[in-house]
C-alpha cells in the first residue's frame, strides 16, 4: 500500500499552500542525490517527496486524492504520479531548491550538472463509459493519435547552448553583476538538433503515427475524473522522455438508474392493485436483472434499499447501496364499473388513511437515504 502524501511531508490535512512548499523544500534538500551520492533509500524518499508535492501543490489534485486517495491517481491500468524520474523531478520543481545545489537557479540534472532531459507534450482524450462499466470496471482499447521520433531520425548536440538546453546570460547591475538561465530557443531545452531525418518527418524529427493503447480503467471512477497513462503522450526530440496520455472520464446517462456518489436510485413505479395486493418486480441493477418483493399495502414513497447494489467505492471502502424508490400510479380515467367502486370506498375505513409510525414522514426518508 502507497504511503500517504501528508505523512510522507509530514503535514496534517489543513496545511497550506505555502506549509506545503516549505516541508517539501526540506525533505528534497534533505534527500537530493547531490547530497546522498549513491544512497538508494534517500534517492528514493526524495522521489517520493516529490510525488507528494506534485499533487498537494496542486489544488485539483489535492481534492480529488483528499476525496479518493492514490485510486484518483493509480488505477490499475499505471494512472497517476507514481514511478517519476529525476528529470521529471528536476524540470518541474528544480525552482524549489533556490541556490541550494547550483545551476543557475535550476536544474539540468543532478546539482545543475549536464543535459536537461525534455519531457514530450501530453495528449488528452474523453473516454464514455456506462454505468455497468464503472461498476464493474472496465479495459478500453483507444486509438491514439502521437507524435513519434521518425525511424532514421539521428541528433546531434545544439551548438547554440554546447548540449545543455540552457542560454546563460550576465548582466551588471546597481545590486553587481547578476546571472541568470533560460531554456535554449533552438533546440527548446533538449541539448540536441536534427541531424539527419526522413523526408516525412516534421523539422524536429517527428512522425504522426497512430497507435492503439490499452487503458485499464477501475470500478468506481466518477464523471470528470482524470486518470493517466505515462509515457503514451507525444515523443520528444533526441533522447527526451514521451509525455502522459491524460484520460478524461464522462459517465453515460442511464436509462433507469441515477448515480448518487457509490449509491444508485431507481423509481418503481407500481399499479393500485399491486400496492394493495403486494407483487414481484423485476428491476435493473448495474450487474443485471433482479426481482424484487413489493409488501402488500406498500405505501407510495417507500424506499426499498439493496445492500452493495451500488457503486464499488473507488478508495476500497465497500459498494454502495441500490435505493428502489416505490411510486403507486394513480389511475387518470377509469371505467364506469371502476368509477363506481372506488365512489363505494369514499368513505370505507379500509381507504381512510392511517399512518403508522413506521411509515415515515418524507424528511425521515430523505435522512434515510443519506445515512
Amino acid at each position: 500500500m502507497k504511503e500517504d502524501y501528508y505523512e510522507i511531508l509530514g503535514i496534517d490535512k489543513n496545511a497550506s499552500a505555502a506549509e506545503i512548499k516549505k516541508a517539501y523544500r526540506k525533505m528534497a534538500i534533505k534527500y537530493h542525490p547531490d547530497k546522498n551520492p549513491g544512497d538508494s533509500e534517500a534517492e528514493e524518499l526524495f522521489k517520493k517527496s516529490a510525488e507528494a508535492y506534485e499533487v498537494l501543490s496542486n489544488p485539483d489534485k489535492k481534492a480529488r486524492y483528499d476525496r479518493f486517495g492514490h485510486q484518483a491517481f493509480d488505477g490499475a491500468g499505471g494512472f497517476g504520479g507514481g514511478g517519476m524520474n529525476m528529470d521529471d523531478i528536476f524540470s518541474q520543481f528544480g525552482d524549489i531548491f533556490g541556490g541550494a545545489f547550483g545551476g543557475g537557479g535550476g536544474f539540468g540534472g543532478f546539482g545543475g550538472r549536464g543535459r536537461r532531459t525534455v519531457k514530450g507534450s501530453n495528449l488528452r482524450i474523453r473516454v464514455q463509459l456506462t454505468l455497468e462499466e464503472i461498476a464493474n470496471g472496465v479495459e478500453k482499447k483507444i486509438k491514439v493519435k502521437r507524435k513519434k521520433v521518425a525511424k532514421g531520425t539521428t541528433y546531434k548536440t545544439c551548438s547554440t547552448c554546447n548540449g545543455t538546453g540552457q542560454m546563460t546570460r550576465i548582466q551588471n547591475t546597481i545590486l553587481g553583476r547578476m546571472q541568470t538561465a533560460t531554456t535554449c530557443n533552438v533546440c527548446g531545452g533538449s541539448g540536441q538538433i536534427v541531424d539527419e531525418k526522413p523526408s516525412n518527418a516534421d523539422a524536429h524529427g517527428m512522425l504522426a503515427t497512430e497507435e492503439t493503447v490499452s487503458i485499464k480503467i477501475p470500478a468506481g471512477v466518477e464523471d470528470g475524473m482524470q486518470l493517466k497513462v505515462s509515457g503514451k503522450g507525444n515523443d520528444a526530440p533526441g533522447n527526451g522522455i514521451a509525455g502522459d496520455l491524460l484520460v478524461a472520464i464522462e459517465e453515460k446517462e442511464h436509462p433507469t438508474l441515477q448515480r448518487e456518489g457509490d449509491n444508485l436510485h431507481y423509481d418503481l413505479y407500481i399499479s393500485f392493485p399491486d400496492a394493495t395486493l403486494g407483487a414481484s418486480k423485476e428491476i435493473d441493477t448495474v450487474t443485471g436483472k433482479v426481482r424484487i418483493k413489493v409488501e402488500a399495502g406498500v405505501q407510495s414513497g417507500k424506499i426499498l434499499r439493496l445492500r452493495n447494489k451500488g457503486i464499488p467505492s473507488i478508495n476500497g471502502y465497500g459498494t454502495g447501496d441500490l435505493l428502489v424508490h416505490v411510486n403507486v400510479w394513480t389511475p387518470k380515467t377509469l371505467s364506469k364499473e371502476q368509477r363506481a367502486f372506488f365512489e363505494k370506498m369514499v368513505d370505507d375505513e379500509h381507504f381512510t388513511p392511517k399512518p403508522e409510525k413506521e411509515d415515515k414522514s418524507f424528511f425521515e426518508k430523505v435522512k434515510d437515504m443519506f445515512s
